[in-house]
Order: C-alpha cells, then structure tokens, then sequence
C-alpha cells in the first residue's frame, strides 16, 4: 500500500509517496503516470488537502445504524447530494461553524478518489476507477437540514468538508473500521462492511447520472453516533489504513 500525500514543499504544494516509512516526492501526475523521486523527511511538512475535487458526491444513510438513528426507512436506491468544491479544508484546517446556524455536527465516512474520468462504469470494473481512500467529513448543519428538507445549504458551508489526511492507494475498502473523535473521546465507531450500498455499487450508480472527473471524491456514508461539535472542539476522522484527519471549530 502506498500513501499519496500533498504537501507545502519548496513553495508550492507537491505529492509525496509514503511507503514502509519511506517519503519520497512523486515524479509525474498521481492521475496517470508517476515514479517515486527523491527521499524526503517524513516530518516537518505542511500536508494539505489530498485532492482539490470539482465536487464531493456524498451518499445518505448508506448504513442500516444511522438510518435508525435518523428514524428514516433503508433507501431502496442511494440517495446522493453535493458538496461544492468551496467546502474543501485540509488536514488542520479550522472548520467554521456559522453561529446563527443551531446545531453543526461531524459526519466520518470513508471517501472514494477517482482516478480517471469514469462515465457509466460497468459494476465489474468500478475498482479500475478508484484511484485510493481517503477520509472525509461531511460536516452539516443539523437544525438547517431539518428545516430545509434537503442538503444543499446545510451540506454546502465553506470548510464544510474537511478531507485526507492523504490517499491510501492498493487499500481494499470493504471492511474498514470508520470512527469519529471529538476532543479525543470516540463518538463513531462502525466498518465498512455495513455499508448498504457497496463501494462498486455506488461508484456504478452515481457514474450512470453524472460524470466523475479524476480527484472528484465519493464520500460513502456515515454510521451512527453523528452528534454536535462547538467552537474549541477538536474533531477526527480515523480510517483504518488511510490515518487521521484532524480539524479544529472556530466560530465563523
């Protein structure tokens, strides 16, 4: 397995290839062919965002748990929504939480990094557009949602998703512990294989209405224990063989 991470490197965001231990600056594009360079340090480096994706398509109550913790029936079809390319926050990022907006909570999930253009993939070869794994929170404001009746407001505040802290490529993702952190103490704590809706089956679904561009995330759904995060919190999503992601709440 290898981890693709970005970093501030000589002035200017650079990949770095994480293998074993080992970093070293990526030769080429990560989206087509590339060659591990130079060793790096392993510390002392700036990580950044993974991707900057043209969109986050974000599936709903894709585990049987949060359906039941929302009081909602199990979709028959998954049921997708968009976060802008504006949410995007890396590793450390504040996440500002709109104080005229109620309740804002953490959502971990696992998310998906296309690899290539993928426009109507065949179930079969839907692991052939993935490029890696990565970690996602799908931040939301609570009582907007409620209100609302749909996500686009809610889901949509800028630094709302907080991704990384890197792309774990070669990592099977259908059995992978997903937790939630806030200030340490674990909120989340679920695995991929209660997905409904499986990773193949969801990159099929959503490439049958939309075209996905190369670093477009599919983020997979989060199990129970969504709860509310507050100024000075602290939050992390920890995914089993792609790391933490970690960000702090300021007050917008």
């Amino acid at each position: 397995m290898t981890r693709l991470y970005r970093i501030e490197y000589d002035g200017g965001p650079r990949y770095a290839a994480e293998r074993g231990g080992q970093w070293r600056l990526v030769e080429g594009d990560v989206f087509g062919a590339w060659t591990p360079g130079a060793e790096i340090a392993s510390e002392g480096h700036r990580v950044l965002a993974p991707v900057q994706p043209s969109k986050i398509v974000c599936v709903g109550l894709n585990y049987k748990d949060h359906a039941a913790e929302q009081n909602k029936p199990l979709p028959a079809e998954p049921l997708l929504f968009i976060k802008p390319s504006t949410t995007v926050i890396g590793p450390g990022e504040a996440i500002q939480a709109p104080g005229w907006a109620g309740r804002i909570d953490h959502e971990a999930e696992l998310g998906l990094v296309i690899g290539k253009r993928a426009h109507r993939v065949p179930l079969d070869k839907a692991n052939d557009y993935i490029l890696g794994l990565i970690a996602v929170n799908d931040v939301t404001a609570r009582d907007l949602q409620n209100t609302d009746g749909q996500y686009t407001r809610c889901k949509g505040f800028d630094t709302f998703g907080p991704i990384g802290p890197c792309i774990a490529t070669g990592l099977d993702g259908r059995d992978l512990a997903v937790r939630g952190y806030v200030n340490g103490h674990l909120r989340q704590d679920s695995r991929t294989r209660e997905l409904i809706f499986t990773i193949p089956e969801l990159v099929a679904f959503i490439t049958s209405i939309m075209t996905l561009l190369p670093g477009d995330i599919i983020s997979t759904g989060t199990p129970s224990g969504i709860g509310p995060i507050a100024p000075g919190d602290s939050v992390t999503v920890s995914i089993e063989g792609v790391g933490a992601l970690t960000n702090p709440v300021v007050l917008q």
